[in-house]
């Protein structure tokens, strides 16, 4: 049998994608415009960037160059619920897909198994962001979590030093995995 540690991204992806997918298409219009744990995004601005690293990351994933050079506004799109899930569905093929997660992966020049990290990080730290906005519970499976915790603690010190995690937040000895691992990005998971 596997750890859970060693499962493959795809696999991860596909269980994080399983959870992301009606918590985000359950989100109603009234609901765009709320704070999120991410000061720079309200709930509108935070479903566009998710959208485009779920988009972009697919590219990653086959070797290619992404387009992160702007965030279309998809959720002004009718049926953007529906197309989220549809590219977060193309996400999952993409990093399934034989030999996605050997070498490296496209400009990034990381690790594609640390790129592969990258989205499967978004995909849950973002979407329990997008709950904690629309006053939703949201709790990842344990694989996710087990399958991000060693390589989140790696990526922490250069995702400091770019500005994509803040400062580490002290949690009580109780705390869960989850909830450390929220903390390693900056989260307070107790504030919100």
């Amino acid at each position: 049998m596997t750890n859970e540690a060693q499962l493959r991204i795809g696999d991860l992806l596909r269980t994080a994608a399983g959870d992301a997918v009606p918590l985000v298409g359950g989100i109603d219009d009234a609901s765009l415009g709320a704070p999120t744990p991410c000061a720079e995004y309200d709930v509108r601005a935070l479903l566009n960037h998710l959208f485009s690293v779920v988009v972009n990351f697919q590219v990653l994933a086959a070797k290619g160059t992404p387009d992160f050079s702007e965030t279309p506004d998809r959720v002004a799109a009718a049926g953007w619920r529906e197309a989220f899930g549809a590219e977060a569905g193309k996400l999952v093929e993409a990093w399934s897909a034989p030999g996605a997660e050997e070498g490296t992966s496209g400009a990034l020049g990381l690790p594609a198994r640390t790129v592969g990290c990258m989205v499967l990080l978004d995909l849950t730290v973002h979407v329990w962001d997008l709950a904690r906005a629309t006053g939703r519970a949201f709790a990842p499976d344990p694989a996710v979590v087990a399958g991000l915790a060693g390589e989140v603690e790696g990526m922490a010190p250069m995702a400091r030093r770019m500005g994509v995690f803040g400062d580490a937040v002290d949690l009580p000895g109780d705390a869960t995995a989850f909830e450390r691992l929220l903390a390693t990005t900056g989260r307070d998971p107790r504030a919100w």
